[in-house]
């Protein structure tokens, strides 16, 4: 993964349509797989949808998050009577924040649950290992925080309802440069996860055509804690920014690490950083840091106005968090086109998927050619250990 949005509550998605379809969705490169699955789940009582997040490990205030934006538009879709008379039903399932289980998972959703798509997985990682077998299956799949390139590129019925990678860096890397009057950066990056090294990559490429330089790029390995020697090679460079692509439990540990280590440039990150716990876990260090995100809880579009209201109703005055919102419009956008194609089918709703056109939570959103969302990005700061809206960047027409 990073970060990384019609009014939230007009979901009629009780508007007749066809029955759902009990044909077979196609051959697959599995034999009788997605089809099958497809066609159980049709026939029941209720529509079952797979989601794949991290509820433990590093990043599972994110998959907590993801849990309670689906389980509102659930319960929001079946008090408005489903799709055609059939409830929905999400079944979560955990993958940790790792690949391997991400696979293992989505194959119980697929294999034993019959579910007809996935929503999720919530991490890049976790996103690319599970596209190729919901591709085999011809199971849709749709992402609504896999920033990482490669993800849709595992086949047609892959999708995703947020930027790309290297929109954030171009996003960053411009606000860096024109905004900040950044002149040089230093990168501090996971060598070994798709998002923070796909975020590097881009902000690298766009700061420089920008005129910046890069005077530091440093690199470390999932699970380190200690990121004292890097950051003792950074600090003797002054750099005006450091870039630092990865999700609130690390970033927060190596901006406390920085300051103490000399550092003194702005902390750029992206949609990874947006979490309470950036604060409780960096303290003083986070504050006054800019990231890249798909939503801002203080906008004042009447679709964030009206899921922040639904959502503390709900969650005891709790203000959702972007991975709330991006799960939730995943799960939004993937049931509307599951009404408007009128059956469970997975080619129907490949299909219905592609000419999606509506605005969401997060904004408004169409998929380009690649199944990648079309859509704006939000720059957050951070005071006094509260994320404020900033500016919204569109992308270039």
């Amino acid at each position: 993964m990073k970060k990384l949005m019609a009014c939230v509550l007009s979901l009629a998605l009780t508007v007749s349509f066809s029955a759902c379809q009990a044909g077979p969705s196609g051959s697959s490169a599995g034999g009788d797989t997605g089809a099958s699955a497809q066609n159980s789940a049709a026939s029941g009582e209720t529509i079952k949808i797979g989601v794949v997040t991290p509820l433990t490990g590093q990043t599972s205030s994110f998959g907590q998050s993801a849990k309670k934006g689906l389980e509102l538009l659930e319960e929001q879709v079946n008090s408005a009577g489903g799709i055609n008379g059939q409830k929905v039903d999400f079944l979560v399932q955990d993958d940790e924040g790792k690949a391997a289980t991400a696979v293992t998972v989505g194959q119980k959703l697929i294999n034993s649950d019959k579910v007809v798509a996935i929503v999720g997985p919530l991490t890049s990682t976790c996103a690319n290992s599970l596209a190729p077998i919901c591709q085999q299956y011809q199971v849709p799949m749709v992402t609504g925080t896999g920033t990482n390139t490669k993800i849709t590129e595992a086949g047609d019925f892959i999708f995703r309802t947020c930027f790309i990678d290297p929109f954030q860096g171009q996003v960053m890397a411009k606000f860096a440069s024109e905004d900040l009057k950044a002149k040089t950066a230093a990168i501090l990056f996971n060598n070994g996860d798709d998002y923070s090294k796909g975020l590097a990559e881009a902000f690298k490429s766009n700061f420089t055509s920008k005129g910046g330089r890069i005077v530091a790029e440093e690199t470390y390995n999932t699970g380190d804690k200690d990121f004292n020697a890097q950051l003792t090679k950074i600090a003797p460079k002054k750099p005006d920014v450091m870039f630092l692509p990865d999700y609130y439990s690390t970033v927060a540990v190596i901006a406390k690490e920085a300051r103490s280590a000399g550092v003194k440039a702005t902390f750029l990150g992206g949609d990874g950083w947006d979490s309470s716990e950036l604060f409780s876990i960096g303290g003083d260090a986070v504050n006054g840091v800019y990231f890249s995100n798909h939503y801002a809880a203080d906008d004042t579009a009447k679709e964030v106005v009206q899921f922040i209201k639904d959502y503390k109703a709900k969650y005891s005055n709790t203000v959702p968090d972007a991975m709330a919102a991006l799960n939730y419009d995943a799960g939004k956008v993937l049931l509307e086109s599951i009404k408007k194609a009128g059956s469970t089918d997975a080619n129907a709703i490949k299909e219905a998927l592609k000419s999606y056109d509506g605005t969401v939570v997060s904004g408004h959103i169409k998929f380009n050619e690649k199944r990648d969302a079309v859509k704006a990005a939000v720059i957050i700061k951070t005071v006094d250990g509260k994320e404020k809206f900033f500016k919204k960047i569109q992308p270039d027409a």
